[in-house]
């Protein structure tokens, strides 16, 4: 009996996408990492993943987390989370994954700061009142679909 041209060979070792992102430590949870697969946040070899999808060495992974893209290359496979060291083997970042998170930190710490965006500081209890009464009056005489 012969197998299938198509099927994959059984002697390849593989592993769930969502339990290899938990394990890589990229994600906290398993939960947490299935989630992010499920919203359409990681793709695997430029694809959109299911959570099932079974990862193989040599496997671009690309994921968002917050702002920040990153694309990994798989280098080996795991199915329980160890240690940090040996988390950060069992993936490769992408030279230019690298140089995207860094800008963007860089860009985080040289945000604006909020409290100069406030012109006059913090209003006051006579500002207070005025801004409510100016609220009220603009509701009492809006009109709506609703009230034609």
């Amino acid at each position: 009996m012969t197998a299938h041209p198509t099927a994959p060979d059984d002697d390849r070792p593989r592993v769930r996408l969502d339990k290899w992102l938990w394990a890589a430590r990229l994600y906290k949870t398993r939960q947490l990492a299935a989630d992010e697969v499920a919203r359409g946040r990681v793709e695997v070899n430029g694809q959109p993943a299911k959570a099932s999808r079974e990862l193989r060495p040599g496997d671009r992974v690309t994921l968002r987390q917050g702002p920040v893209e990153r694309e990994v290359v798989v280098r080996g496979l795991a199915t329980v989370r160890g240690p940090a060291p040996v988390a950060q083997a069992l993936y490769e970042e992408t030279a230019a994954s690298v140089a995207a998170r860094e800008r963007a930190a860089q860009l985080r710490r040289q945000g604006v700061e909020p409290a100069l965006a406030i012109a006059h500081g913090r209003p006051t209890k006579r500002d207070r009142r005025e801004l409510a009464r100016t609220q009220v009056a603009w509701q009492r005489w809006s009109v709506s679909i609703d009230d034609t």
